[in-house]
Order: C-alpha cells, then structure tokens, then sequence
C-alpha cells in the first residue's frame, strides 16, 4: 500500500502576503472555506485507509498547510525541505516534527534549494525529480543517493512573459512555472502505473518519462492546469483527486481503482492542492 502514513498540519496560518508561485492573487483567502476542504480531505484519505497524523501549522507560516514540501521520507530516513525565504519559518518546525517521530533527518549541502515530497516522486526503484524552479539538480542528486532511489531528472516548462522571455517572479527573484514543484505534472498511482502531463514537460523529460518501465496515462493541459488532476494521492486502491479532472478519473475507475473526489477551491489559490497538503512517513 501506498500512502500507508501521511502527515497533515492545518490551514490556520493559510494567507497569500507573499505570492511565491503564479497561483496567488489579489482576493483575500477564506481561511474558513479553506479548513472546511482540508478537513474533507483528511476524512476521504481515512476513507482510503490511510493512517493521518496530524499537526499544528507552524505560526506565522502561509504555506504551512502544504507539509509535503516539509522533506522527502523513506524507510524512516528524511531529506529535510530547502524552501524560499519566505516559507524559511518551516524549515525548523518541520525537522523537530519528523525527528520527534523517531525520523533520522539530513539536510542537503551547501543550502540548495530542495521542494521535498511535492518536488520529488518516489515510483518503484525510482525517483523522478524536478529541477530548476524550487529544487537544484544537485539537491536532487543527493535525495537519490541518501535514499537508495535511481535519479531521473526532469524538468517542466517555464512561465513565458508575452515576449517569450522566462518570467521571473519578484517574490522569489527566480524563474517560474505553473508547475513549480513535479507533483503538479506527474502523478505516481502505483509502482505500475503513473499519469503525467505531456505539454507541462520539456521534450528531453518527456523522453525520459516514456523510458520509465511502467504504465502511463496522459493527462492533458488543461485538467492539469485548471483541474490540479495530477496532484493526487494514491494507496494503489483507492485515488483522492480533483474533483475536475473527469478524463483522468475515467481512466483510473477503467483500471478498476476507486476514486473520492473532495471538493477543492481555496486551498489550490495557493498553489497547492492534496497532495501538496500531505507528506508521507512511511
């Protein structure tokens, strides 16, 4: 089973003061709504059998609520999360939480940039891992090694500003994306079976994707953009998903997988969705 122990925090510290991806906006964020969602989540993952640990979000933390950037675990060792500035406050919170679990914890060198869980998909021996936006390949490269994982880097397409030239977002002072972290553009359903989006790719990562000996179903731009389809959780059983990726919901139930959609409108204006807001410890 996948997914068999996932950490959660809450929405409680949920704002968007700092627009660190090119999800935030202007409208003030229903805290209220938000915590409402995220408790619909948390239910459908113990509908899916799933044993939820939760926590209190770190105070003063907006991007709190999204634990699977707090590091990456396997076999009870973390690779402890390198985050923007202003998601630093994080950082300490999350190592006490996962050491307090008995967790060994390692950080990588140098102060690399490493977006944890929500940029790193550990599939079979594998471990497919973004690069460029809010994870450094190096980061990347010593997750694999630490954790015992074969490295297959890739890389999503970058914002364009309208002259074509790579956006670069003020709050970050880095390129961005509209997949900034991996699990907006791979979905791993079991060590059998992954779906991922073409177009959010570079055609060197799509390559490397198809080479992958598993099954995979394409998921198009448009439910991975508007429909968050490939920010999911998975057991190998059960699937918890956007309620607004029909296509994809279709060709898991073909597979004979049961699929629970939450719904979902608050907690994605801050760029994450539900596996954003779930880490697995086990």
């Amino acid at each position: 089973m996948r997914n068999k122990k996932l950490l959660v925090s809450d929405p409680t510290q949920f704002s968007n003061l700092h627009k660190i991806n090119p999800y935030y906006d202007e409208k003030e964020i229903d805290v209220a709504r938000a915590v409402e969602e995220h408790k619909r989540i948390v239910e459908c993952f113990r509908e899916a059998g799933i044993e939820v640990v939760q926590v209190a979000a770190p105070v003063g933390c907006q991007d709190g609520v999204y634990t699977a950037n707090w590091g990456l675990v396997y076999h009870g060792k973390a690779v402890m999360a390198r985050l923007p500035e202003a998601r630093r406050g994080e950082e300490e919170y999350a190592r006490k939480v996962l050491e307090g679990m008995g967790i060994d914890c390692v950080s990588v060198p140098n102060e690399m940039l490493f977006s944890g869980q929500g940029d790193s998909l550990r599939v079979s021996k594998y471990l497919i891992g973004g690069n460029g936006y809010r994870s450094e390949a190096q980061a990347q490269e010593f997750a694999a090694k630490e954790l015992g994982l074969e490295l297959v880097l890739v890389k999503t397409r970058p914002k364009l500003n309208e002259d074509g030239s790579v956006f670069v977002n003020p709050e970050t002072k880095r390129a961005d994306s509209f997949f900034y972290d991996l699990d907006l553009a791979v979905a791993v359903i079991s060590d059998e079976l992954i779906a991922y989006c073409p177009e959010a790719l570079e055609s060197e990562s799509v390559e490397k994707i198809e080479a992958l000996p598993m099954e995979k179903i394409k998921v198009s731009l448009e439910e991975a953009v508007e429909g968050f389809a490939c920010n999911l959780v998975s057991t190998g059983e059960t699937v918890i998903m956007s309620s607004r990726a029909p296509k994809l919901k279709e060709e898991l139930e073909k597979r004979g997988l049961r699929v629970l959609t939450p719904e979902v409108s608050e907690l994605i204006r801050g760029g994450g969705f539900i596996r954003c807001v779930s880490l697995e410890i086990e």
